[in-house]
């Protein structure tokens, strides 16, 4: 691929003007082999140069710092100031702050990015089904709508907004009895976001999980992936990474920050 040949996912979703928000695909960059182009992870087995080239590219797109964060599956997000480092354990950011992007990467998890209504606070959510989930039915979700609440200016879940970017697709996300009976157990209703597969096997829909999730919470307005075909990170190897099918994968990042 051309480096030059960039592909950005731009949400169409009523943010206001001060907050501006991305999703990279695999189109453009430095990498190569298994993580051509643009892969923007550190931890996948990539030429650490050809990832910052990446990274350094998506800066210079964007126009503010990216924070990359160790992704561990869990629910904790961090706060971001300018003096956050790259690589803490994390799966979620969220900031006040100019000039800082929250930033969360993905091959086949949900990456979901939040706002209100006014431009104030931005959030990014890492939510596999693990974040999803979490602890006692707070997941990554809950914890980052929570941060609103938590802010020197609170804003309440109706006033949020959430957009939901490209992950595996419900045709391709195949989880165990288990993985379903803990979400149902939860919450009965979360049943229609599982299909019968295979004798003890299950397709599961993550957008559909986290839009559970989030009309839960209060917040109706949500945009982006609707579990189509064109959102599945593994049924469109040439435009997203995939780490389910691919094994050995790069990164997409999705991005959200506030301009002013």
């Amino acid at each position: 691929m051309q480096a030059h040949n960039f592909e950005w996912i731009v949400p169409d979703w009523p943010a206001p003007a001060s907050v501006r928000a991305c999703c990279s695909t695999r189109a453009g960059g430095h990498s190569v082999g298994a993580y051509a182009g643009f892969n923007l992870g550190l931890h996948v087995g990539d030429v650490p140069q050809h990832v910052l080239g990446n990274r350094n590219r998506l800066q210079s797109h964007i126009g503010v710092r990216p924070v990359f964060m160790d992704q561990v599956h869990g629910t904790d997000i961090l706060e971001l100031d300018p003096g956050t480092p790259d690589g803490m354990a994390a799966d979620g950011a969220f900031t006040a702050r100019a000039g800082l992007a929250c930033c969360v990467m993905v091959a086949d998890c949900l990456p979901v990015l939040l706002c209100d209504a006014q431009g104030r606070q931005v959030a990014a959510a890492h939510a596999g089904w693990r974040g999803l989930l979490g602890v006692q039915g707070k997941g990554v979700l809950e914890t980052a709508v929570a941060s609103f609440a938590n802010a020197a200016d609170p804003m309440a879940p109706a006033s949020l907004m959430a957009w939901l970017g490209p992950c595996i697709g419900p045709k391709a996300f195949e989880v165990g009895d288990a993985v379903r009976a803990t979400f149902v157990a939860g919450s009965p209703s979360a049943a229609a976001c599982f299909r019968p597969g295979a004798p003890g096997k299950w397709w599961a829909d993550l957008p559909a999980l986290a839009r559970h999730r989030l009309a839960a919470l209060g917040i109706a307005r949500t945009f982006g992936n609707d579990g189509g075909d064109a959102w599945c990170t593994a049924g469109n190897a040439s435009r997203f990474f995939s780490y389910r099918r691919d094994g050995i994968s790069g990164r997409m990042a999705a991005c959200i920050w506030r301009s002013a």
